[in-house]
């Protein structure tokens, strides 16, 4: 099923992409936006425990203002989170900055609806309006607000701009995170405007803007890789297919199909030139897609398509395997070279955060069934289940940095950290 082809447009301003060349200020140890840097997911912290609950390895505990299902970002000593409050009739989002070491509220920015939200599908929206992550490029903080548009402020909560990315209404709500590249704020506009959108970070004038009536179902972040030619590509899952955008202009550079049915909600993960791509519902599938075509690569450079993926939950590589937990609490190990199934076992439990590898552990955050930590082998043998007494609604993926993993629910933000 060719999605892409003959629907999907690009115009751009090309003499903006001369200072491109920007480097960021973000340090290491920073945890910048969704699944950390680079969007894989990984994080080689040999200090976070592998237990906790209320009295144990619980370094601070803080009430939020409101719900949402994004993840904590990290900006050396500032933890930022969204979340919202009220309704479609007096929405309001919040911006949260919370010092890292004390787990105190520096400041908190509400921003008002700025035209009428959609409720949508009780069962396709209980993930609200706050979904999508904030990223950072260590000056400013940007966040997608839905049809409020985005938004950036700088580190100590001045607003620095705002853009609208459209006014249409998804049934299933909008969840795709920003990202950061070079000197451009990329924005998977799918809900609001089938669209992704590229704007420059320091001022929010629009760079270029890509139209696909198949972005509608897609729910994805997209992830920045280097192919083999040394060329960035921006790989980004929709329905049916993974498409290839230059990050510089919003060309597309190639797509392939695949069997992501239903909604595509998963990052794409790269390792080594192959783009591994997850997602749909019914069952969904799976693929293996070499970097660097050009057009139509279905034939070509797909390694291997199968049925069986992940709702939600975006996976992680490690060891020549795929590991994710999906919504239904099956927990799956996937070999990369094949995409043959080398384990698949049910652990209970409903799982939309992604899964993080830490060091040699893989730790799965459950709605409301605690956190696993499993070893990151074929078994997946359990290692620890670790239980708060919050029983509100743990949706966001963990963030790590400086031996500290930050986690939120709808109701709290924790910092765990080792004594």
């Amino acid at each position: 099923m060719n999605n892409a082809q003959g629907r999907f447009s690009t115009r751009g301003g090309l003499p903006l992409l001369l200072s491109l060349l920007l480097a960021s200020p973000l340090v290491a140890a920073d945890w910048p936006g969704f699944r950390g840097t680079g969007g894989i997911g990984i994080s080689a912290d040999m200090k976070i425990p592998t237990s906790w609950n209320d009295t144990t390895n619980l370094k601070w505990k803080l009430a939020l203002p409101g719900k949402g299902f994004s993840s904590p970002i990290i900006v050396g000593n500032k933890v930022l989170v969204t979340c919202y409050s009220g309704d479609v009739g007096g929405l309001k989002r919040h911006l949260v900055c919370v010092d890292r070491r004390q787990g105190k509220v520096l400041w908190s920015k509400a921003v008002a609806s700025a035209v009428r939200e959609t409720g949508g599908a009780s069962f396709g929206t209980q993930h609200g309006f706050a979904s999508h992550t904030p990223v950072s490029d260590g000056e400013r903080i940007y966040v997608l607000f839905g049809k409020t548009g985005v938004l950036a402020f700088d580190l100590e909560g001045k607003q620095a701009w705002a853009a609208s990315v459209g006014t249409e209404v998804s049934r299933f709500g909008s969840a795709a995170s920003p990202i950061v590249y070079k000197n451009l704020l990329i924005v998977t506009a799918s809900a609001e405007s089938k669209s992704v959108r590229a704007f420059d970070r320091k001022t929010g004038k629009e760079v270029w803007k890509t139209d696909a009536a198949s972005l509608d179902r897609s729910y994805a972040t997209p992830v920045i890789a280097k192919n083999a030619m040394g060329r960035d590509e921006m790989l980004l899952s929709v329905t049916y297919e993974t498409w290839s955008l230059d990050p510089a202009t919003g060309k597309l550079n190639w797509y392939a199909e695949t069997e992501v049915d239903t909604n595509a909600c998963p990052s794409v993960v790269v390792h080594e030139n192959v783009a591994y791509v997850i997602g749909g519902r019914s069952p969904g599938g799976r693929a293996a897609i070499r970097l660097g075509g050009s057009g139509d690569v279905t034939k070509t450079h797909v390694l291997w398509s199968k049925t069986g993926g992940s709702y939600v939950a975006s996976p992680v590589f490690h060891g020549g395997h795929l590991y994710w937990l999906n919504d239904r609490g099956i927990a799956f190990c996937v070999d990369a070279k094949s995409g043959e199934e080398v384990l698949k076992k049910r652990v209970g439990g409903q799982f939309y955060a992604s899964m993080l590898l830490l060091n040699n552990q893989l730790v799965a955050v459950s709605r409301f069934g605690g956190t696993r930590i499993l070893a990151a082998s074929p078994k997946m043998t359990q290692v620890a289940l670790n239980k708060l007494s919050d029983t509100s609604d743990f949706s966001g993926s963990p963030a790590i940095a400086d031996g500290q993993m930050i986690l939120r629910s709808d109701k709290f933000l924790y910092c765990i950290e080792g004594k």
